[in-house]
């Protein structure tokens, strides 16, 4: 099966087995893990702010970051197709008492007028607009990269109103890669930020979460309080860390992969897709024209051995990732080729 529903599915490489087998390890939730503890100290220098959090997942970091930035009855401001608004279980709701603003972007990118006429009047009538949050790069929006001067934009006008900002950089190294600027330098304009190992990365388990010390120090109180203290975590952090130092570079690969996918759809009768819109590993098509719905498309694509996920209705999403090569794409193309011609 080539595997292309997404990049969590990539399976960590013997070498990374083999450091998380021979890590050192101790009691991380008294902060005893030394592998841990690596981990959040590289982490913090990587995105250039004063301590990071190891925690199970990007999902929790986020919710732990709404927790922490927020109070019940506030609103928080973010692109209509962010992750958090569809993919966390309604976490920002369930486990911090607050509403969302979701504004329209492009691709789920957003501007200094968004954000302007999202933030709502001091008026008991309306909830307090409290945070914001953007998505880097932004999944729905087809692995997009916020541009720097977007981020720096937004950054500013919320700040200037009083308003965090949380970056949920889950996919931060894909940007950082396409784009040729630093994690340090993108997360500078931003208050907090997630960094996800499970996806390009290839780390079978865990996020950081990353800020200031006063931040930090709060989010360890919610961590225990959403159960994502661990015990000898060294284990995983382990994996997280050698992805962090051997497969950032690498990312470019599964870049190219998805801009050569891209290119190949695109071709197709049936099909409709912009390959100037693949910026990272993230490739949405439609299959409306075809004459089958998205699951019909996904699900006859996969008896030919290909599996990739499907959204809405019309749209299919294919991602690429370590475990994919050049000749998968290509094999992948002449799948797609087949299901369309019947």
């Amino acid at each position: 099966m080539i595997d292309l529903i997404s990049d969590t599915v990539s399976q960590p490489s013997p070498e990374m087995r083999r450091a998380m087998a021979e890590a050192p390890v101790g009691d991380s939730q008294r902060g005893e893990d030394p592998t841990v503890n690596e981990l959040q100290a590289e982490c913090a220098e990587l995105l250039g702010k004063d301590a990071a959090l190891f925690l199970p997942s990007a999902t929790m970091a986020n919710q732990i970051a709404y927790k922490v930035r927020t109070r019940p009855g506030d609103e928080i401001i973010m692109d209509r197709w962010s992750h958090p608004i569809h993919f966390e279980g309604a976490g920002p709701a369930v486990l911090s008492n607050v509403m969302i603003y979701p504004v329209d972007g492009d691709r789920g990118v957003f501007g200094e007028e968004e954000v302007l006429s999202a933030i709502r009047p001091d008026d008991p009538h309306a909830p307090r607009t409290r945070l914001v949050s953007i998505e880097h790069t932004n999944n729905l929006g087809g692995g997009k990269i916020w541009p720097l001067g977007a981020i720096m934009s937004v950054s500013s006008i919320s700040h200037l109103h009083g308003l965090s900002v949380h970056m949920d950089g889950s996919r931060l190294m894909n940007a950082v890669v396409a784009a040729g600027i630093s994690a340090r330098e993108y997360a500078s304009h931003v208050d907090s930020v997630t960094l996800c190992f499970t996806k390009g990365l290839g780390a079978p388990v865990g996020a950081v979460l990353a800020g200031d010390r006063d931040f930090i120090k709060e989010a360890r109180r919610y961590q225990q309080t959403f159960g994502g203290a661990m015990r000898q975590a060294g284990i995983i952090a382990a994996g997280a860390l050698y992805g962090v130092r051997h497969n950032v570079d690498r990312l470019a690969e599964d870049h190219a992969n998805a801009k050569l996918l891209a290119e190949r759809l695109a071709a197709e009768d049936g099909i409709d897709l912009s390959p100037e819109d693949v910026e990272t590993n993230i490739v949405f098509f439609r299959v409306a024209r075809a004459g089958m719905t998205s699951s019909e498309f996904a699900e006859k694509l996969k008896a030919r051995g290909v599996r990739v996920g499907s959204y809405k209705g019309e749209r299919v999403r294919a991602v690429t990732h370590l475990g994919i090569t050049r000749d998968d794409v290509l094999r992948a193309a002449d799948a797609v080729h087949d299901v369309l011609a019947g």
